[in-house]
């Protein structure tokens, strides 16, 4: 299986790299650009008329990759349909925006009620279709916590909580492609582990799935890398959000995502504390929010703070790995 997963990964590079030469010119004739915020850090306007929403070439090439190589069970369809859906939501966020020039795109409720209803049909399929238990495990202590109905609760937050996260990253030219690929290798290897020992068509899904994501942001990066000739926009950032948190739930390691997707929930973090503090305190707690643009305005390089928060991406995904090899 590993050799077919590789072949699977490798493929699926290529055929990501192919549609962005096709891709790309596409979106510069749909005047699908990129708006720069204002009170963004200076230098990023120069980013401004980037042809955006290669989130959509990005998922053509996964579907290519899972219909090619991935086993056709429920699990890889639930791990479609949550990437596939939130990929959807964020089109037709980014469709308002950069084609039909409203800056806002979809409301905070209409982002929310779509997320509800994915978040709902998914865990009703993986309880009552696939069984998946409704536990949590404790890494490392190796304890399962019966949540009972309170596990919905605990899904829903984990979907919210990745997408939005992914896409808060994702503001930087190859931070979220380069972190999420680490991420989705970490997540393919916690599969390939978990079918070893358990034969569970979930996890057998995730390994393939994670390495496909991992091609696909990969084939990405070589257009998102500094200076990025396109970005990912909602259509690519809410759909990794998506598979992370499947991935996380059908291999049932929700608290290794925290460690994994690390970076995400620092970018999350920030925003949160920064909200916070401001309307409580009327303080600042970072020049500017997520974190990667205080960094930038403290004067780390662009590029700089994209390469250490890659680098810190990559430890927190080994020690996910290790931490599950310990209990798995």
């Amino acid at each position: 299986m590993i050799y077919h997963i590789l072949l699977a990964f490798v493929v699926t590079f290529i055929i990501t790299v192919v549609l962005g030469k096709i891709g790309i010119p596409m979106l510069r004739s749909l005047h699908a650009q990129q708006s720069i915020r204002e009170e963004g850090p200076e230098s990023h306007q120069a980013k401004a008329g980037t042809p955006t929403m290669g989130g959509a070439f990005m998922m053509i090439a996964l579907v290519l990759g899972v219909a090619i190589f991935a086993p056709w069970n429920v699990g890889t369809g639930m791990l479609l349909f949550l990437t596939l859906g939130h990929s959807l939501l964020g089109f037709f966020d980014d469709f308002v925006k950069a084609v039909k020039k409203r800056n806002l795109g979809l409301t905070a409720k209409q982002k929310l009620l779509g997320q509800f209803i994915l978040a709902a049909v998914f865990c009703y399929c993986i309880t009552e279709i696939m069984v998946v238990p409704t536990t949590l495990w404790i890494p490392v202590a190796d304890v399962q916590l019966q949540l009972g109905w309170g596990y919905y609760v605990l899904a829903f937050l984990i979907i919210v909580g990745a997408t939005n996260a992914v896409n808060l990253t994702d503001g930087l030219d190859g931070l979220a492609s380069g972190t999420s690929a680490v991420a989705a290798i970490a997540f393919s290897v916690i599969g390939l582990m978990a079918a070893s020992m358990t034969n569970s068509i979930g996890a057998e899904s995730v390994a393939y799935f994670g390495a496909i994501v991992a091609a696909v942001c990969l084939g990405f990066l070589v257009y998102n890398v500094n200076p990025a000739k396109v970005f990912m926009g909602d259509t690519g950032s809410l759909a990794l959000g998506g598979a992370f948190a499947a991935m996380a739930i059908l291999t049932k390691t929700e608290l290794l995502l925290v460690v994994i997707g690390g970076i995400f929930v620092m970018e999350a973090l920030s925003v949160i504390i920064q909200v916070i503090s401001f309307k409580t305190r009327g303080v600042r707690v970072f020049k500017m929010s997520p974190i990667h643009h205080h960094f930038e305005l403290s004067g780390w390089a662009e590029q700089t703070v994209v390469n250490r928060f890659w680098f810190a991406g990559a430890v927190l995904a080994v020690i996910g790995v290790v931490l599950a090899t310990i209990t798995l």
